[in-house]
């Protein structure tokens, strides 16, 4: 007998390359989709008593091409089915599928079936819910709770991905160099782009939404394997590690967010942070600096510190200004004042956001922060207004008690030192 759980992970680490090979195979997205359906509905009859194949994925893919055949012949009518037992015996056809699997058709077939997701026609929002439902497997009500919409309106927005890709005629060969090196971008941006729909949850571990940071974790790793020596790819994976680290301290029991200076360090998963540092201690050593390193690179500073007093501002600082200078962006100098406060006080980091305010009247988060700073300048009155304009622009109830938590903090501080 085979373990019911060993299956069902089985099928799921085996989904990518599986479907990967299967489009390939019949150039359809849905006919490969519920190609890979009949193979997983066939595996769960017959390995309980079977017992595993040598490789989960050869006997998905052959079991889910056998399966697709079957339904064009019967559409076509061109043929009579064979009978169940030349297809139901697959042993023999499986180690022999195996064995022509080299890692070369694995990395074009998975890295296909994720440049198809990323698909430059298709909105951000189309890419990632295409990305769960083909590469990851959640179903549609788990891509619509996680969105927070409703399962019509999540079926709608899949179908309609589907169709543009349909409609834009997309190669189905090989990617070459040129399109991966083109591509890969894309493919990590909507990989942090889940992780960050998942984050931004509630902090419930049987949520569906939160559960997004696994299934980019999952993502981010399958990217490594297949690019092992791209330091960037290492940085994508090492900050979803270490931002994923924290998620056990940061909601208390009411699921209130905790602010990262007060939260349980001893509640941080220390296999994730030591995973994530070793993979941007590689990545440095390339000496490419990007995006997702230095953001990595941040993340595990606070990672390495095992008290908030212990934490190198001035090392933050420093890496904030090389993604300022790589990435510039009115949120990266935002975040970044929040190290020069520590390092040369909210006079100075004051005046770093001030002229931000144009570009960030709409974002909670400004007026947050500047909040903060006008109260540590004794400037009372202004601090109360501004912290008024973040919670009327708060997105949401978990954003508006994250500037409220901000606000009593600061007035405690601010009441102590006057």
């Amino acid at each position: 007998m085979t373990d019911a759980a060993w299956i069902n992970g089985a099928l799921i680490s085996a989904r990518p390359q599986a479907m990967g090979a299967l489009l390939r195979y019949f150039r359809d997205l849905d006919t490969a989709e519920e190609a890979y359906q009949e193979a997983c509905l066939r595996a769960l009859r017959t390995w309980p008593t079977n017992g595993p194949p040598r490789d989960p994925a050869a006997w998905l893919i052959f079991a889910g091409r056998n399966s697709g055949i079957d339904v064009k012949r019967r559409e076509k009518k061109q043929e009579v089915l064979p009978e169940e037992g030349q297809i139901s015996d697959l042993e023999d056809a499986e180690s022999a599928l195996a064995d022509r699997l080299d890692g070369q058709h694995y990395r074009d077939d998975i890295l296909r079936l994720l440049f198809i997701c990323c698909h430059p026609e298709l909105p951000a929002t189309q890419q990632i819910a295409l990305a769960l439902r083909i590469v990851c497997g959640l179903n549609v009500r788990q891509i619509a709770r996680a969105f927070l919409v409703g399962e019509t309106a999540m079926e709608q927005r899949i179908t309609r991905a589907k169709a543009r890709i349909a409609r834009a005629d997309v190669p189905f060969e090989a990617p070459g160099a040129i399109e991966r090196a083109e591509r890969l971008a894309a493919v990590a941006a909507m990989v942090y782009l889940i992780f960050n729909e998942g984050y931004s949850g509630g902090g419930d571990a049987n949520d569906t939404r939160s559960q997004l940071c696994d299934e980019a974790i999952r993502l981010a790793r399958l990217l490594l394997r297949l690019f092992p020596s791209e330091p960037e790819v290492m940085g994508l994976t090492s900050l979803l590690l270490l931002q994923h680290s924290r998620s056990p301290a940061r909601f208390d029991d009411n699921r209130q967010l905790v602010l990262l200076e007060d939260q349980d360090r001893r509640l941080w998963n220390r296999q994730m942070i030591a995973e994530g540092l070793a993979l941007i201690d590689k990545a440095t050593r390339h000496r490419q600096a990007g995006t997702y390193q230095l953001q990595a690179a941040i993340a595990a500073v606070h990672a390495r510190a095992a008290a908030p007093s212990d934490t190198n501002w001035r090392q933050i600082d420093l890496l904030y200004s090389l993604l300022e200078e790589i990435q510039p962006s009115p949120v990266v100098t935002l975040n970044r004042a929040v190290a020069v406060s520590k390092t040369n006080g909210p006079e100075a980091a004051l005046a770093m956001i001030e002229p931000l305010e144009p570009r960030l009247s709409g974002y909670f988060y400004f007026h947050g922060l500047r909040g903060a700073f006008l109260l540590k300048l004794g400037r009372a009155k202004e601090a109360h207004c501004a912290f008024d304009q973040a919670i009327a622009l708060a997105g949401s109830t978990a954003e508006a008690d994250h500037i409220r938590q901000h606000i009593d903090r600061l007035t405690a501080e601010y009441d102590r030192s006057a």
